[in-house]
C-alpha cells in the first residue's frame, strides 16, 4: 500500500522519522556529540536496511525498506520515551565525569522499547 507511493514521498517519510528520532534523542541525551552522531547513525541504519533488503532472497525493493525503516524508527522513538528521564540522568552524569560500574535499566523500559519496535516493524510490513 505505502510502497506504491512515489519514492520521493517515501524519502520524506524516512526523513521525518529520522528527524523525529534525532530531535528526541538530542533533547533526552544532552551533549554536543549527539547532534552529529544520531543523524549519522540513522542514515547508516537506513542505508543498511536498504542494502540488506537488496541482498535478501526475496529482493525487497527500496520502497518497502524505506517504509519499514520509517515505522521501525518511529517505534524506537516511541519506545524510548518512558526511559527519557533515566537516559538524561545517566548522560548528565557521564558528561560530568561520573563513572559507574553498571547502568541499571529497569525491565519495563527494555520491554517498552523492544515491543514498540516490533509493533512498528510489523505495522510497517503490513502497510508496505
Amino acid at each position: 500500500m505505502l510502497a506504491s507511493l512515489p519514492l520521493v514521498y517515501l524519502l520524506i517519510l524516512a526523513a521525518a522519522a529520522t528527524s523525529l528520532f534525532c530531535f528526541s534523542m538530542t533533547k533526552w541525551i544532552p551533549g554536543r556529540k549527539g547532534r552529529a552522531v544520531f543523524p549519522l547513525v540513522s542514515a547508516a541504519c537506513c542505508l543498511g536496511m536498504v542494502l540488506v533488503g537488496r541482498i535478501q532472497y526475496q529482493h525487497w525493493p527500496v520502497q518497502h525498506m524505506l517504509v519499514l525503516y520509517s515505522f521501525a524508527w518511529a517505534g524506537l522513538t516511541i519506545g524510548l520515551f518512558p526511559a527519557r528521564k533515566l537516559m538524561h540522568k545517566y548522560a548528565t552524569e557521564i558528561n560530568a565525569g561520573v563513572k559507574r560500574e553498571k547502568y541499571d535499566v529497569p525491565a519495563r523500559f527494555q520491554v517498552s522499547a523492544i515491543s514498540s519496535v516490533i509493533i512498528g516493524s510489523l505495522l510497517g510490513i503490513v502497510l508496505s
